[in-house]
């Protein structure tokens, strides 16, 4: 059982490497070879966009700069006029396939509700919805683990000692006799990293190659400011982004802590690596452009009010 989930992390890895060998995010950089940013945000921009910038300033960095731009810019289109299709600028399946129709949807949906902002979490929240069976049984699937814990330990002291072939192979049919009882599918967690994280990527990636969305406003936050360059320049309201990211994130590891299985030592070992990656994940945060971290906070407070609402639901 752990040799086919194994294998089947691994082709999940090929997979991922491969889209993302294929397009990804590149800096643009001045003659120097310095990234070269956005006087207003502080913002690196990107070289590979998708689609040109409205604002007039920005417009002139990047014509100031075509020659070290991944795109053609002349054959680009103002991003309220932007194609799904990449014209000239085809630059990789991962793009083609993922990146590009979620620009779209974002700058789509952008100017009907009349902000970028607004647009980003909304379809933010719709793929977490569309993800939301996906998701629901790996909650479920989790909570039988924990049901089967005693049953598990107890095939493992039994076979503690026995390291022969024959006892191997029968502690193998007797977990997996266990599964069967207790209906878990150990691949369905692999199922939903396998959906979730090429999304995952493919929208910040959109996000980052989309110049519109920087420019754009939501309330006090411009959406291309980080919460450390917004800080120094004396708007105080980016310490609320950066406050709602660490809430949600130590929520979002609480619930997935208090789902999962196995032994102290091993809960104690992933409890330090959370902790670990919140710490990471705080500081992280004051780089991340406004538009990115309201994703970030949209959709792991959906993912922590689910995860309360399935169990509620399955204990009863």
């Amino acid at each position: 059982m752990k040799e086919k989930k194994n294998r089947f992390k691994k082709v999940i890895l090929v997979l991922l490497v491969m889209f993302l060998l294929t397009g990804c995010t590149k800096n643009l950089k001045n003659e120097n070879n310095q990234a070269v940013t956005n006087p207003e945000t502080g913002q690196s921009l990107t070289a590979n966009i998708l689609c040109l910038p409205e604002d007039e300033t920005l417009l002139n960095i990047y014509k100031e700069n075509k020659d070290r731009l991944g795109v053609n810019l002349d054959s680009l289109d103002i991003c309220s006029n932007m194609h799904v299709g990449a014209g000239d600028n085809y630059d990789g399946l991962w793009s083609q396939i993922f990146v590009r129709p979620l620009a779209w949807l974002i700058i789509k949906l952008g100017l009907l509700v009349n902000n970028y902002g607004i647009s980003v979490m909304l379809i933010g929240l719709i793929i977490r919805l569309i993800l939301l069976p996906f998701t629901i049984t790996s909650t479920k699937q989790n909570e039988k683990m924990k049901e089967m814990q005693p049953a598990l330990a107890k095939l493992e002291k039994k076979y503690e000692n026995k390291t022969d072939a024959e006892s191997q192979s029968r502690k193998a049919q007797e977990t997996l006799v266990l599964y069967q009882k207790y209906k878990i599918n150990p691949m369905t967690s692999c199922l939903v990293s396998f959906i979730q994280l090429p999304l995952f990527f493919a929208f910040l990636e959109a996000i980052n190659r989309t110049p519109a969305i920087f420019e754009n406003y939501l309330g006090p936050f411009q959406l291309g400011t980080t919460p450390i360059f917004g800080l120094t320049h004396g708007n105080y309201w980016y310490i609320l982004l950066v406050v709602l990211i660490m809430v949600f994130t130590i929520l979002s590891f609480i619930t997935s802590m208090s789902s999962m299985s196995g032994n102290s030592d091993q809960q104690k070992q992933t409890q330090m690596m959370m902790i670990m990656m919140i710490v990471f994940i705080g500081i992280a945060s004051l780089q991340l452009p406004s538009a990115i971290a309201l994703y970030w906070v949209v959709t792991n407070a959906f993912s922590v009010v689910q995860t309360y609402i399935v169990r509620k639901v399955g204990s009863k």
